[in-house]
């Protein structure tokens, strides 16, 4: 019998590009026997700049010689837009638009028994209809964002004004009242079209065969239940069967490896002394936040590894390596010599918040750092930068409770003074307030509950069995042939 053919389509960013190769890894079980059951092909989008493309190839190959059997097919290139005004969101949903073509002519020529889409790329449900091939989403980020994103084509009559304006509470079920300052970047303003596209996506997801979300049941389960029990949506058809298969990581990497020299210094320090500040590919400071950042850590006494970015070269949207003598305070990296190590180039994440030395993580709250940092029990303080990390960073704080809270001024870029993040550093380690406590109980419950989810009989576990059987059954009806 020929194996039945999944082909991923992921947006070209790294993150996402990533994530969702990983998740067809565990789709053919690494190698188990799943592998001769299925086969899994990711169509790869060009990605729109030489600096993105250089990521991907590079990640391309090392999956490629792994031997585990992710198959990859170069769709044709398209132009990317060049009218989206900085729109990011808009930017990533147009892009992807144009590769309908692409994707319907891949699907035909490799017989697809079923196709996995970015969340971003919800046009590409019209060509999986047209070849009548399953089609499920794979959402990279929170149930949180999921519940909120099918909660938008209602909200947007709900709400009369721009949600920046917007001074109450927004209601996602499942959470608590989301204060409106805690909502997306994306929520702004409604004439935004990275807004327009959200709505467009949040109805669209309803037209999916099923929806793949990077989290664990255990640690979203009254969002999950309230997305699985049509809540988010009310009036509308009940959602798409949902599959937490996370923490869907790439846990045996070696993210520049464990014998970097800051890693090493970790080896010097005692265990849970030490506070990892890290914000993530697109997270830099500029001199005002670092020289805050550095008053808040000298004057909190504790160890800190701080990986400091610097603003990125012109033509680059990643930061650029830090020039210490011109972000820091004068004498700071003397004063703080020992305890201390200020690191200025891109950080080994996943090897440092595996270390034992480190008790707590200052974080943009990145989905993909998040998990990480939850699957080795570090407790976290949100520092919310971009994107959807402002409404993670209330999750993480209110709903799941492994964070201790961190005021982030919106209003000024962002910005952390100097005492909220002396206090948010004493909280971590070791702080004796119930609030830290709490976070720091919750994130070993966590790491617990994301360890024994993946294993055999866990919750992921069984949800990427229920995929699975989903395909088949797909492929059963006879869709893979149609085409």
């Amino acid at each position: 019998m020929a194996s039945l053919n999944v082909l991923l389509l992921p947006e070209p960013g790294s993150g996402h590009l990533m994530s969702l190769i990983e998740a067809g890894k565990r789709l053919l079980g690494h190698g188990g026997r799943h592998a001769q059951e299925f086969t899994v092909t990711v169509l790869i989008v060009r990605p729109p700049t030489p600096e993105t493309t250089s990521e991907v190839d590079a990640h391309v190959r090392r999956v490629e010689a792994s031997g585990i059997g992710v198959r990859f097919h170069h769709l044709p290139a398209e132009e990317p837009p060049t009218d989206c005004g900085g729109n990011l969101q808009e930017f990533k949903s147009r892009y992807l638009e144009l590769y309908k073509p692409h994707v319907r002519a891949a699907a035909r020529e490799l017989r697809a028994s079923a196709l996995v889409i970015d969340f971003f790329a919800t046009t590409v449900l019209d060509v999986a209809r047209e070849l009548a091939v399953p089609a499920y989403i794979y959402f990279t980020s929170t149930a949180g964002l999921l519940a909120l994103m099918l909660r938008l084509p209602a909200l947007e009559r709900e709400v009369d004004v721009d949600f920046e304006a917007y001074e109450g509470t927004v209601d996602v079920p499942g959470l608590p009242p989301v204060p409106a300052g805690s909502t997306p970047g994306f929520m702004g303003r409604k004439s935004s079209p990275n807004f327009t596209w959200f709505v467009y996506h949040g109805r669209r997801f309803m037209d999916a065969d099923g929806i793949i979300v990077n989290t664990v049941a255990e640690l979203e389960p009254g969002l999950l239940a309230a997305i699985a029990e049509g809540r988010c949506a009310p009036g509308r058809r009940p959602a798409p069967p949902l599959y937490p298969i996370g923490p869907v990581l790439d846990l045996g990497a070696r993210d520049g490896a464990s014998d970097e020299a800051c890693v090493r210094w970790l080896d010097a320090q005692p265990r849970a002394s030490v506070v990892f500040l890290c914000f993530g590919s697109l997270g830099w400071f500029d001199a005002a936040k670092a020289r805050e950042v550095a008053a808040g850590l000298e004057r909190s006494g504790h160890r800190f590894l701080w990986a400091l970015r610097g603003p990125p070269a012109a033509g680059s949207r990643h930061p650029s390596d830090a020039d210490l003598d011109a972000l820091l305070p004068k004498g700071f990296l003397e004063r703080t010599d020992g305890r201390g190590l200020v690191w200025p180039r891109w950080a080994p994440q996943k090897a440092v918040l595996a270390h034992p030395a480190v008790g707590g993580f200052v974080t943009h709250c990145g989905w993909n750092s998040t998990l990480e940092s939850l699957w080795h029990g570090v407790p976290l303080a949100p520092w919310p930068l971009y994107a959807e990390q402002h409404l993670n960073a209330f999750e993480l704080v209110a709903d799941m409770g492994v964070a201790v809270p961190l005021q982030v001024d919106r209003k000024r870029d962002n910005f952390v003074e100097a005492a909220e993040l002396e206090r948010a550093v004493r909280s971590l380690l070791g702080g004796g307030s119930e609030e830290a406590r709490r976070a720091r109980e919750k994130a070993a419950e966590m790491k617990a509950a994301c360890r024994k989810a993946v294993a055999e009989g866990g919750s992921s576990h069984a949800a990427l069995e229920r995929l699975r059987e989903a395909i088949r059954e797909g492929a059963g009806a006879g869709t893979a042939t149609t085409a």
